[in-house]
């Protein structure tokens, strides 16, 4: 596995998901998860002169990697194969536009927050750290997540931690945020330990807490929303034949591109034609999800959960 710009992330399943999009040297790619550049760097690696690559990040951290890359990986800054767009992948259609890209060859996600994220006390990604509860990938715009636990109604907090955290106890969960809030915000990531810990069983508390933060996160940042419309411009943008790889790491947006994949839209629902064949503008290309190899689950836990999918467009 690479790590990249100083161990900002470690690239997952980096050589199944780059094998998956079956690179053609002069084609056109897109990596919608920037991040420390390691997948980046990877499909640089093999086009040829001709062939361009944008890396999308909204996080201005991960823009900063394009100077602060090692030696070995420096060429990002200076390679005109190579396009670096800040902005959130919802909008990849519209950026795609503004450079009058018509069609892409292959387009790469890696839908986990990287390690570097949870790893920086400043941000409140990570419960393992007393901080600012912000929890925005894109530090220039939107709701904190210390914005919504003192701002949305009881019902509306219910249906966050239910829907986005699966969590049984999301009422009550509600119900004590909102009491402790009238007597003072709630604005770190220890105030919400603190408040939320004894609803939670003392043997299943870890993962109880890592599902509400993620609740929280995916709400901040809109990530269903996004992930829903950055899939359905990449099943408009892909050209025939084209190829869709995308990691998950959790079951809410494996869900999505599962479905996706199979039907044409996050729903699932599938449609079919006058003769009853089904209608979808892309084939899995592996209908089993592909896992980290037992030499990577050694050397990067963190990808125990990630899930490769990878679809073409049909021609």
């Amino acid at each position: 596995m690479i790590k990249t710009a100083e161990a900002y992330h470690v690239s997952v399943l980096l050589r199944e998901s780059v094998d998956g999009l079956a690179i053609q040297p002069d084609g056109v790619y897109v990596d919608v998860t920037f991040g420390g550049g390691g997948h980046s760097r990877e499909i640089l690696g093999r086009l040829g002169k001709n062939g361009h690559l944008y890396g999308f990040d909204q996080d201005a951290d991960a823009e900063k990697n394009l100077s602060n890359l090692t030696d070995e990986t420096s060429f990002f800054a200076v390679d005109d194969r190579f396009t670096f767009v800040r902005s959130n992948f919802r909008y990849i259609k519209n950026w795609m536009r503004y450079y009058d890209v018509d069609g892409i060859d292959g387009l790469l996600a890696d839908l986990g927050v990287s390690s570097h994220h949870f790893d920086d006390e400043t941000r409140g990604f990570s419960f393992r750290f007393d901080a600012p509860l912000d929890m925005r990938m894109n530090k220039r715009a939107g709701m904190t997540a210390a914005d919504i636990l003192n701002n949305y109604t009881e019902q509306q907090l219910a249906d966050v931690f239910y829907l986005y955290g699966e969590l049984k106890n999301a009422r009550k969960l509600a119900s004590v945020i909102v009491k402790a809030r009238q007597e003072k915000p709630i604005l770190t990531t220890g105030q919400l330990l603190e408040l939320t810990e004894r609803l939670f069983a003392k043997e299943r508390e870890k993962k109880e807490v890592t599902k509400l933060f993620q609740a929280l996160r995916i709400e901040v940042n809109h990530e269903m929303d996004a992930l829903r419309e950055m899939l359905m411009g990449a099943c408009e943008l892909l050209k025939p034949g084209g190829r869709l790889s995308v990691i998950t790491y959790h079951s809410l947006e494996d869900r999505i591109v599962k479905n996706v994949m199979r039907s044409g839209n996050a729903e699932g629902k599938v449609e079919q034609d006058f003769f009853g064949r089904t209608k979808a503008p892309l084939h899995l290309i592996n209908n089993r999800v592909i896992m980290a190899s037992d030499e990577e689950l050694a050397a990067n836990p963190r990808s125990r959960s990630a899930k490769l999918r990878i679809a073409e467009k049909v021609e």
